[in-house]
């Protein structure tokens, strides 16, 4: 896998973030500490598993350590959560906990 296929999966992560769950940052690293509990478990570990392959990958030496399989399951979770994100829907349910 190459630098720029890396870059552009994590690119990608960082758009949905910002697209689905309104949480801004320059870097995907800073949004996934903005964005808390708002991630499961499993799926900020694996976003974090992708800034840390993009930052192996800037090093020659290292993009040669990064595991494929690990980098395309990681984005995979990714995706998978934040497609199924409907903030409209997460809306509607904080009111609703408030009302009751």
């Amino acid at each position: 896998m190459s630098k720029i296929t890396i870059q552009q999966m994590a690119d990608r992560v960082s758009a949905l973030i910002d697209q689905r769950l309104k949480i801004r940052g320059p870097s995907l690293a800073i949004q996934i500490s903005r964005a808390g509990g708002k991630l499961p478990r499993n799926v900020r570990d694996a976003a974090e598993a992708l800034v840390q392959a993009t930052e192996m990958a800037q090093q020659p030496k290292l993009l040669l350590q990064i595991d494929d399989g690990a980098v395309a399951t990681a984005y995979d979770i990714c995706l998978h959560h934040l497609y199924g994100v409907d903030l409209g829907r997460r809306r509607q349910g904080l009111i609703l906990d408030i009302a009751a």
